[in-house]
This record gives structure tokens, sequence and C-alpha cells, in this order.
């Protein structure tokens, strides 16, 4: 598999799953809001830690490219 989220695109998902556990806490574990913010949790987390997501295969998405200082310069 091809990785293709970014470093800054991992950040961000691991800090929207710890938000999502936080307010599933708050919901109350046990409610169907609870289930799925933890179900949505464990995608973010599983995709940001192994760097692929199947969604942006898909889209052809890649947010692992980084724009070099040469590209910059040149335009």
């Amino acid at each position: 598999m091809k990785k293709t989220v970014g470093k800054t695109d991992r950040n961000i998902r691991f800090a929207l799953a710890a938000f999502l556990v936080v307010v599933a806490a708050i919901v109350g574990f046990g409610s169907i809001w609870s289930y799925v913010a933890l179900a949505v949790t464990a995608v973010l987390v599983v995709t940001g830690a192994s760097g692929y997501c199947p969604l942006y295969t898909l889209l052809h998405i890649d947010t692992t490219k980084s724009v070099s200082r040469e590209s910059v310069r040149a335009k």
C-alpha cells in the first residue's frame, strides 16, 4: 500500500481522534453517538498510524507530497 497520509494530516487525525474520545465520554459511553464517535476515532487512528487512507486512494489525494524550495523559487 502506498502511503497517502502526510505528517500534518496524521497529526490532525490524531488530534481529532482525541477530541472524539472526549466527546464520547461527555455524551456517555453506551449511547449511539458515543459508538459513532468511537468508530470514527478508530478509523482516524488506524489511517493515521498506517499512513494509508483508502478514501484518498479512490479520490487520488496524496498529502505526503511536500513543496520543494526549488519549485517555489521557479514560480
